[in-house]
């Protein structure tokens, strides 16, 4: 397997990583080689070594029967970021992490207060959601965010329609049905078409595409969220979290996290990355619960000095250095 690692688009139409398969009918091998390619000048120097096949030996093989059809095949031609740390477990162990609320028709459900205003629909039937990631600049959103958004008559709502019999709501529902947005993908497997996804709003929201690395943010203003965003829910035992929604937040914000989670990233041309759901819920983090209370404690206080210096508009990153080197103190092989 040929894996071409650099940023270029390999194939004018393809934007994903590009990779190539070999495939030998010869019944020699049990094995498969990845090769990495890192420039387009290693392809050329390549041919030399296939045309010397079967006689050359493998550089970087692994058997069949090694391969684990679960993971990310990266783990197997790159070097992994979470061998750096000590007692990781997987990320469902503390969260979930499911995709945003999908319309089937954002054009059609998503609603400033001035289309709104000329269709006649109340505030009651709007529900406040995120519409596009470009509307949340920093690491925390809150009530005043969402306040100003609206002032700004950006799409912060979608339509929630409890009530379909009235009149204002009927006559938009008609206009939907005379565009056909009943019929579309999504709209047409939903009963009735126009009723949105159970998706509670998510104390944090993560990047979906990104080129820094992922990017998470703190839903202060309890608000939903297309699929822009993912919604990460901490997981619950019974009617408790089973970790401090902050406790979370504050490591997720690290570069210790960033760097572990790049071990399950997708990659696009440019630099491109991609996250799923399932992506980050299999990916590694620490466990949170063999954190003493007192460095639990000091990391929530470190969390609190800089949401507040966000808020007051001086974020002070050392404090954010600081969380990440109690985190690295911790966790560090």
């Amino acid at each position: 397997i040929i894996i071409f690692d650099f940023e270029a688009n390999v194939f004018d139409d393809a934007l994903t990583t590009a990779s190539i398969l070999l495939f030998a009918n010869d019944n020699e091998k049990s094995e498969v080689e990845f090769i990495q390619i890192k420039t387009p000048d290693e392809l050329e120097k390549l041919g030399a070594r296939l045309s010397n096949y079967p006689r050359t030996k493998p550089k970087n093989a692994i058997s069949f029967s090694a391969l684990n059809p679960d993971i990310k095949w990266r783990a197997y031609y790159q070097k992994q970021n979470a061998a750096k740390y000590k007692n990781l477990v997987p990320f469902a162990t503390f969260g979930k992490v499911v995709r945003g609320i999908a319309t089937g028709a954002n054009q059609y459900f998503a609603f400033n207060l001035s289309k709104a205003k000329q269709h006649g629909i109340a505030e009651t039937y709007l529900l406040p959601c995120i519409n596009k990631a470009i509307d949340v600049r920093g690491c925390f959103f809150t009530q005043n965010d969402f306040e100003e958004l609206k002032q700004q008559d950006k799409n912060i709502y979608i339509l929630n329609i409890t009530d379909p019999a009235q009149p204002h709501l009927k006559k938009y529902l008609e206009m939907g049905m005379a565009q056909g947005i009943h019929k579309k993908f999504l709209t047409a497997s939903r009963s009735p078409w126009f009723a949105l996804e159970n998706r509670p709003p998510a104390p944090i929201w993560v990047s979906v595409f990104n080129r820094t690395g992922l990017r998470f943010v703190r839903n202060e203003a309890g608000i939903s969220n297309l699929t822009t965003f993912h919604c990460v829910y901490p997981a619950q035992a019974g009617f408790f979290n089973l970790v401090n929604t902050d406790l979370l937040f504050a490591y997720l914000m690290t570069s210790m996290a960033k760097e572990i989670f790049e071990d399950n990233r997708r990659e696009y041309g440019n630099g491109l990355q991609k996250f799923e759901p399932n992506d980050i819920n299999k990916a590694l983090m620490p466990d949170l619960s063999l954190l003493e209370k007192d460095i639990e404690y000091q990391i929530l206080d470190l969390y609190e000095k800089y949401k507040k210096s966000v808020l007051e508009g001086l974020p002070d990153e050392t404090l954010t250095e600081l969380i990440n080197g109690i985190f690295l103190d911790q966790y560090s092989r």
